[in-house]
């Protein structure tokens, strides 16, 4: 179990692949944003986006799946206290291969609650093509070896 003394400022973890499927696109739109360039081909191809693209919350819910699988479940981790921002940078399209990164910019101690550590992190998700699609800065909450 990683603590947050593991995950020291400059700490680079990789992410992905993962791979998009139109299916999943459509019926995350279906349940959650059913706008049209999310849902139908046609409509897609005369939206803005050009195309079929899954819908941003849609690729921050990859984006929180695959950094699950790179550190979050191996680690202490006790949430988010929140995000900073988020910016949808490219469509993510069927067929997509997404791969990543998470950079740890800050670690600091809990004034009010000394077994707790909060990271800032910034992550990234870019496609096969290399293309930045999603990139965030966030905190998280870990629970701290030096209290423990």
């Amino acid at each position: 179990m990683q603590m947050f003394e593991d995950f020291p400022v400059g700490t680079r973890l990789p992410m992905g692949p993962y791979a998009v499927t139109r299916d999943e696109i459509v019926v995350f739109a279906q349940e959650y944003d059913p706008q049209p360039m999310h849902l139908d081909e046609g409509a897609a191809a005369d939206s803005l986006l050009g195309g079929l693209s899954a819908s941003g919350w849609h690729v921050c819910g990859m984006m929180m799946r695959m950094m699950c699988d790179a550190f979050i479940h191996s680690s202490s981790s006790q949430g988010s206290p929140g995000v900073d921002f988020v910016n949808w940078l490219a469509p993510v399209r069927p067929g997509d291969s997404l791969t990543g990164e998470t950079e740890v910019l800050d670690a600091r101690g809990s004034a009010s609650r000394p077994h707790i550590g909060f990271l800032k992190l910034r992550t990234w998700l870019q496609n096969q093509a290399g293309e930045r699609v999603i990139e965030s800065e966030y905190s998280v909450m870990l629970h701290r070896r030096e209290a423990a």
